[in-house]
């Protein structure tokens, strides 16, 4: 009776613990039941999807004439582009053409393309491009163009349920960029990219900018390439052209360059200011130094002569004279002028050294030989019939001992004169000291007052300055 009423208590207590753990377990049993069909229902949703797609894109290019434009014979095929800029540069002056790496999109719609599916968006590759009608666009001054291919052809293909399509392309592009180099190296220039339909003029194609001529033209920050160029900004537009096939849309859009001055300060603005001032240090030396004012001379004649090529040697041949030309030009004739001024200067102290070496020379010689002065009467004594030779000896020896102490006497008390030196300094000279350097300096301030403070004229382009 005890046992019994032992093992009746503990009864509920044991179902209540049984209770709680089929409670535990019931929902991970019950999710497990319940996931056990998912799986495959997710495995049949895609497998049904891809099926859809595939007839979708069967039923599309069935029928399909990729050789036909869209809308022909209703309306015009409008295509809206638009540029982003991965990478600018560089840039060839001797060529006159930049390298540009670019996302080019064009987008536009075709209404055989739609569709009515799960998604509203196809994403597709390039193997499509190749089946559907795209545009023929071209970029007029293009020298050459390349479409990447690795690892695959770099084009993105999107298609909308109404038709719409996007297709982008990565292309990197050679272009040429007329420029004008009157106000080289203080240059600005307006690189353009044209392009537009090779083969359907307005009636049938029609180019438009994607977000606006302000937007559709996009530079990465960190795209530029250029060493010597700041990339100060980009314009877009359009223009139409005329031909005897009729009139064809053109997009344009401009990219802005300004070139960079410090590395041609560094090599030629500064070597050919210090070359001038050399050429002026002759004018501090004597006249008499024909030596080193002839090296002086020479040689910075011969050193502007290699800097006027070498800067000419990164420049495309132009028939006209740039900024850094006439530069050149005026250091080289400052140089010259210094070695034309040396040449005179020599001149005249030549003639100078000549006429009081000759003085000097008479009067050695006659302190030298003081039997010169009685030949004079033994040549011009007269001859006759009373000759007496013993007289005319006699005479002439009385002669010789006069004059040879007559002249004596003065030049022991002859000095020299104070006014005459072999180190003396030319009048031209001291001129030239001050005219040369406030000559050259006032042209460095005409020159670099000039050329800096005036706003670079881009011809062929709205200037971005104004």
């Amino acid at each position: 009776m005890g046992d019994g009423t032992r093992c009746g208590g503990a009864m509920p207590n044991l179902c209540v613990f049984v209770l709680l753990v089929v409670i535990a377990c019931h929902p991970s049993l019950s999710q497990t039941v319940a996931g056990t069909p998912e799986e495959p229902l997710k495995e049949a949703e895609r497998n049904d999807n891809i099926t859809i797609f595939t007839r979708i894109l069967d039923r599309l290019l069935d029928g399909y004439d990729n050789r036909l434009r869209p809308g022909l014979g209703e309306k015009v095929t409008e295509i809206k582009t638009n540029i982003f800029v991965t990478s600018f540069g560089p840039v060839s002056d001797t060529e006159m053409e930049y390298t540009i790496d670019v996302f080019f999109r064009q987008s536009w719609k075709d209404e055989r393309l739609r569709f009515q599916g799960p998604m509203e968006m196809l994403a597709l590759n390039n193997l499509l491009a190749s089946n559907i009608w795209t545009p023929d666009t071209f970029f007029l001054n293009g020298k050459k163009s390349i479409a990447h291919n690795m690892t695959t052809p770099n084009k993105l293909l999107r298609l909308q349920d109404d038709g719409n399509l996007l297709y982008t392309m990565r292309l990197t592009i050679s272009a040429e960029c007329p420029m004008q180099l009157e106000d080289f190296p203080m240059d600005a220039h307006a690189c353009p990219l044209k392009f537009g339909s090779y083969a359907y003029p307005v009636s049938e194609v029609v180019y438009t900018w994607t977000k606006g001529a302000e937007k559709s033209v996009v530079v990465a920050e960190e795209g530029s390439r250029l060493n010597q160029y700041h990339l100060i900004g980009q314009t877009a537009g359009t223009e139409d052209i005329y031909t005897s096939r009729g009139q064809y849309t053109v997009m344009m859009c401009h990219f802005y360059l300004k070139r960079k001055i410090g590395y041609f300060v560094i090599q030629t603005y500064m070597p050919c200011f210090m070359t001038v001032i050399l050429s002026q240090v002759s004018f501090w030396l004597n006249r008499e130094s024909v030596p080193a004012r002839t090296v002086f001379g020479v040689t910075t004649v011969l050193t502007m002569t290699t800097l006027s090529i070498s800067a000419r040697s990164s420049l495309p041949k132009v028939a006209y004279a740039t900024a850094m030309d006439w530069f050149i030009a005026v250091c080289y004739a400052f140089v010259f002028s210094a070695l034309i001024e040396f040449a005179t200067v020599n001149y005249f102290t030549k003639r100078s050294w000549a006429w009081d070496g000759k003085k000097a020379m008479e009067d050695t010689r006659k302190k030298k030989d003081p039997m010169a002065l009685s030949k004079k009467p033994n040549n011009t004594c007269p001859g006759g019939p009373n000759y007496n030779p013993n007289q005319i000896k006699d005479s002439s020896i009385s002669t010789i001992s006069n004059t040879a102490a007559v002249p004596l006497k003065p030049a022991e008390t002859k000095t020299p004169d104070p006014k005459k030196t072999y180190n003396s300094v030319s009048k031209i000279d001291k001129m030239s000291r001050i005219v040369f350097p406030v000559l050259f300096g006032t042209f460095n301030l005409v020159y670099w007052a000039t050329y800096l403070n005036r706003e670079p004229v881009i011809k062929g382009a709205v200037n971005p300055y104004s």
